[in-house]
């Protein structure tokens, strides 16, 4: 029976372990989502992996000889215990899957919907009410306060915030 078994990769090479990975004959999953990123003023959505430096492999680990995933180009290791692949929990991998557009990439919806009344529970801005905007990819939103009589946008961390009972 196939199982699913996290690989570590090298700094930013997933995209590169997965082809060599998929040309060994592997069942590899490599999940996306949409990252936002900055650059020279400009702002794009780029594909990126969902968990940076690791992916999947699928395989059967008695009639597999996975001990070749050490040694593919982009490849880390292999997560293990023991010297064995550590096998992920049953039904993880379809999980993921399940949350993925018609796109590929795995969508990623912040638990507050835009326009939402929230609370800040620490730092700074300690019980400020606010209106939710956006989730950036660290894990930090934006929300709109009314400060000192006018309309402020600040970033939080996402953790900070609740919403209004």
């Amino acid at each position: 029976m196939d199982r699913w078994y996290v690989v570590s990769t090298r700094p930013q090479k997933e995209e590169r372990a997965r082809e060599h990975l998929s040309r060994q004959g592997y069942d590899v999953y490599l999940p996306r989502w949409r990252k936002r990123r900055s650059h020279a003023r400009r702002i794009e959505w780029v594909p990126a992996p969902l968990f940076p430096r690791y992916l999947f492999v699928g395989f059967d680990i008695g009639l597999t000889r996975w001990r070749a995933i050490h040694s593919t180009i982009g490849v880390s290791h292999l997560v293990s215990n023991g010297g064995m692949p550590l096998p992920m929990p049953n039904g993880i991998i379809e999980d993921i899957r399940a949350r993925e557009a018609d796109s590929g990439l795995i969508e990623i919806k912040p638990a507050f919907r835009k326009g939402q009344s929230v609370i800040v529970g620490e730092g700074p801005f300690l019980d400020q009410v606010g209106l939710f905007e956006r989730m950036d990819d660290a894990e930090r939103v934006t929300i709109l306060l009314s400060l000192l009589g006018r309309d402020v946008r600040v970033k939080v961390p996402v953790h900070s915030i609740r919403a209004v009972a």
